[in-house]
């Protein structure tokens, strides 16, 4: 009887220049596979995308191995089906049919992380309960860092390792912090202090840290919009936050019962949206021939993540009112922080928000365009300052809630004189928030 053979393709609903890497195959030659069970995990330069087995068989040959960069439609492997697969069995893979281009199905290698030692075999075993439970975005954290689940302790339920504990234990190891490695823990080298001792310069320490394909995309795609794509220019105000946060403050409980915090983002963006209205070119995608214009806004939110800065997109914020707005922007940045977004959630935004003061930082500039778009949204940190007010013909000087805001456009799309246009309406919108 002929053998059946399923091929196993990168998924086709993607934008069109997208690539992608293959970070894992979750399955090894011989192999059983259901159908429908995730069997190799692709990073774009955006989110991490499972896919899963079309259809019930054995992973009979894997054509692209770890760390390849693959397109939309590519051949990835083939699952050679079967009917029954006793539980536990391996089998052999057959002859494969031959592929139109030269072959490059081996298992994929393992590559010893950078800076890692290899596994003590005093203490080679079976691995601790908590590292046979990794989740997607522990799995990447610690591929990033280099670090084997052995030399991690879980603090979660059961001794899970958490992200928490991925990087913690990243921290101490760049501090030059001892780390345990199995039941063994490991100390300073002994070759250095000998060479201390004797006059020696002291060596330097240092650790590779492989670029992830979601860091190789943003510096790809910062550099290009920069340098090459969009001359960037950025204006400046200074907003006085009193009213919205008194709004909130009144308001703040109502949104809590119906199950949504309330953050200040959402007051930007609603204020954004009636800047967009007031100028519209602020919405909108360069071309050679013509500006596009879009009717819709489609605000990205960035979202700092363990793997990277993300930018999920709330879709129409045009036709949401403040508490809608809440909703979605706390369900994206959740999803965003849990490893749930999926690749439709990260396109096709029109004008951006990076609210960078929830770190600390008073203004950022200028603050990359996400390309096609014209514009971004930068924020600063919110904090008391000092402003001189005049009240009864008098001035005086109040300590007031302000921040930073500021507007890094594309100087082909917007003059100086739309951009500040853009700032006025917003400044004046969050400036007398309505009770």
């Amino acid at each position: 009887m002929e053998t059946q053979w399923l091929e196993v393709r990168v998924p086709a609903g993607q934008e069109e220049g997208t690539r992608s890497q293959v970070l894992r195959w979750l399955k090894a030659i011989g192999e059983p596979v259901a159908e429908h069970e995730p069997l190799i995990e692709l990073e774009t330069d955006k989110v991490t995308v499972e896919v899963a087995a079309p259809g019930s068989g054995v992973l009979a040959e894997i054509v692209k191995a770890e760390q390849e960069e693959v397109s939309p439609g590519d051949l990835l492997g083939r699952i050679r089906l079967a009917r029954a697969l006793p539980a536990g069995t391996q089998a052999e893979p057959a002859a494969m049919p031959p592929l139109s281009r030269p072959a490059a199905a081996a298992q994929p290698i393992e590559r010893p992380s950078p800076g890692r030692a290899p596994a003590r075999a005093a203490h080679a075993g079976a691995p601790r309960e908590g590292a046979t439970r990794l989740s997607p975005a522990v799995r990447r954290l610690l591929s990033e860092h280099g670090l084997d689940p052995g030399s991690v302790a879980g603090t979660g339920e059961g001794g899970r390792i958490t992200v928490e504990d991925v990087m913690r234990t990243a921290a101490a190891r760049s501090r030059g912090a001892p780390t345990i490695q199995g039941d063994v823990q490991a100390g300073p080298d002994d070759e250095a202090f000998s060479g201390a001792a004797a006059g020696a310069p002291p060596a330097v320490s240092s650790h590779i840290v492989p670029h992830s394909a979601v860091r190789k995309r943003i510096a790809a795609r910062m550099v290009e919009s920069l340098l090459h794509t969009a001359p960037h220019v950025t204006t400046v105000f200074e907003i006085d936050l009193g009213a919205v946060l008194a709004h909130r403050q009144r308001h703040r409980g109502e949104f809590e019962q119906r199950g949504v915090a309330l953050t200040l983002t959402a007051y930007f963006v609603r204020a954004a949206v009636d800047a967009i209205r007031a100028v519209p070119e602020a919405n909108s995608r360069w071309t050679d021939d013509a500006l596009e214009v879009f009717d819709s806004v489609d605000f990205g939110i960035g979202t700092a993540t363990s793997g990277g800065l993300l930018v999920p997109v709330l879709r129409r914020a045009e036709s949401l009112d403040l508490f809608q707005t809440a909703w979605g922007i706390e369900d994206l940045v959740r999803r965003a922080r849990s490893g749930e977004l999926t690749p439709a959630d990260v396109r096709g935004g029109t004008f951006t928000i990076s609210n960078h003061g929830v770190s600390g930082s008073l203004f950022a500039t200028p603050i990359i365009i996400p390309q096609p778009q014209s514009a971004i949204l930068g924020v600063g940190k919110l904090e008391k300052r000092a402003v001189v007010i005049e009240r009864d013909g008098e001035e005086h000087i109040v300590a007031r809630p302000r921040c930073y805001l500021t507007l890094t456009l594309d100087h082909r799309v917007m003059d100086g004189e739309q951009a500040n246009r853009f700032m006025q309406v917003l400044a004046q919108r969050l400036g007398n928030w309505p009770e």
